[in-house]
């Protein structure tokens, strides 16, 4: 039985790109708005938080905006606001980062671990899981869509990370799925609801609706790997088919504002 009470999806921040970083060799030219999404997940046996949105302060403060998102650069900062935040969010539910027990990072670029930091610096003690291979990748300095001080505390020490292998379940009803491609250790996340279809969180496999019903790769791949980004799109596809599950595209405006509005979560 499952043991998910409810979920929220937190708009984390907004970013303008070019539509082809999202869909491989598509659209280029061609600008969208896509939302930065990360997803709280409560539990009989604590919450839990699918990635945790970008570093606020490397997109406020103009000597770390600069370094990080210089001008002419593929991709600009993103637009996060204070609201956005992932404590904010958590204010509005009554709860503190200290009530977060344990993150679980899909993949390590920029836009999804790296609100870690602020989150320990506020009281989160919480285990974070990611894959290994995904360590390995963000580690080896390859892929550039990773900042290596994103994963470091206030004081420099290295975050806790606990490092995972393969498919396992957190906790009963939630079911981290391996579907890499974007990233070399990408991870989406199934997660039985306690009354309605369970949802399947397709992280950065794909972006948009267009990435599923297309069956094309997101635009940035861990070494090109298209085959593989588009099996793992057909592996989410395949799994929704198996569980009537309903699947959310991660950078999808349209589809995201189609969801309940925050603080309403899905039961």
């Amino acid at each position: 039985m499952t043991q998910v009470r409810q979920v929220w999806p937190l708009l984390t921040a907004m970013h303008r790109y070019d539509k082809s970083i999202s869909t491989w060799q598509r659209h280029r030219g061609q600008l969208i708005e896509a939302p930065i999404l990360a997803y709280l997940i409560e539990t009989a046996n604590g919450r839990i938080l699918y990635d945790v949105g970008c570093d606020h302060a490397k997109i406020q403060q103009p000597e770390l905006r600069a370094r990080y998102y210089p001008e002419g650069a593929e991709m600009g900062a993103p637009d996060m606001r204070e609201e956005h935040r992932i404590p904010h969010h958590l204010a509005r539910l009554g709860l503190t980062p200290a009530d977060v027990d344990l993150i679980f990072i899909g993949h390590l670029h920029f836009d999804h671990a790296g609100g870690l930091k602020e989150l320990r610096r506020c009281g989160c003690g919480a285990d974070i899981h990611v894959q290994q291979a995904e360590w390995d990748a963000a580690s080896s300095g390859e892929d550039h869509a990773c900042y290596a001080d994103d994963f470091l505390a206030d004081d420099g020490s290295p975050l806790p990370f606990s490092l995972k292998q393969g498919e396992y379940e957190p906790v009963p009803g939630v079911r981290a799925v391996s579907t890499p491609g974007h990233t070399a250790g990408h991870m989406s996340m199934w997660i039985e609801l306690p009354e309605g279809r369970p949802i399947l969180l397709a992280g950065d496999a794909a972006d948009l609706q267009e990435n599923l019903d297309d069956e094309i790769a997101p635009g940035t791949l861990w070494r090109g790997q298209e085959a593989q980004a588009i099996d793992s799109i057909r592996k989410l596809k395949r799994l929704a088919a198996e569980t009537d599950a309903w699947v959310w595209p991660n950078h999808d405006l349209p589809f995201f504002r189609s969801l309940h509005a925050f603080p309403k979560g899905y039961r």
